[in-house]
């Protein structure tokens, strides 16, 4: 069985390379190239999968889910510049895939002390950045 819990919040980024020059990442990145960045109200979904406890009638705790969606992501994103407040945007240009990337990252990395061997696995990160623009990430 699966379950997808909701979540959401508000970050500001700019789309810039270092690897490229100042008129190609206008090229590549149009107007999210502004250099005062633009902002996004993000909905994340998570989906984890498990078996159906028979004492409980669930596949997860929601607690101890929302806790962990808490404090390594949305506490950690939300009303931040991910380019200068996300270390791995240091490196990385934060498009919403990467975004997406660096949530399982993070996810994944918390998820064995979490859950240890409850059986509940991390299956889906999946995040929309606007009404047109939705990026999935199978784990």
């Amino acid at each position: 069985m699966t379950l997808t819990r909701r979540y959401r919040f508000s970050s500001s980024h700019r789309l810039h390379s270092p690897q490229l020059n100042d008129e190609e990442n206008q090229q590549v990145y149009g107007k999210c190239n502004n250099p005062y960045g633009h902002g996004h109200d993000y909905v994340l979904d998570v989906s984890v999968s498990g078996k159906l406890d028979a004492a409980t009638g669930r596949i997860v705790d929601l607690d101890t889910l929302d806790q962990v969606v808490g404090n390594h992501i949305v506490n950690c994103f939300e009303h931040r510049n991910l380019n200068a407040d996300i270390p791995a945007f240091q490196s990385m240009v934060p498009t919403t895939e990467n975004v997406a990337v660096e949530i399982g990252r993070r996810l994944t990395e918390a998820w064995p002390d979490a859950f240890g061997n409850t059986g509940t696995l991390l299956k889906k990160i999946r995040i929309r950045e606007t009404p047109r623009n939705i990026f999935e990430l199978t784990l």
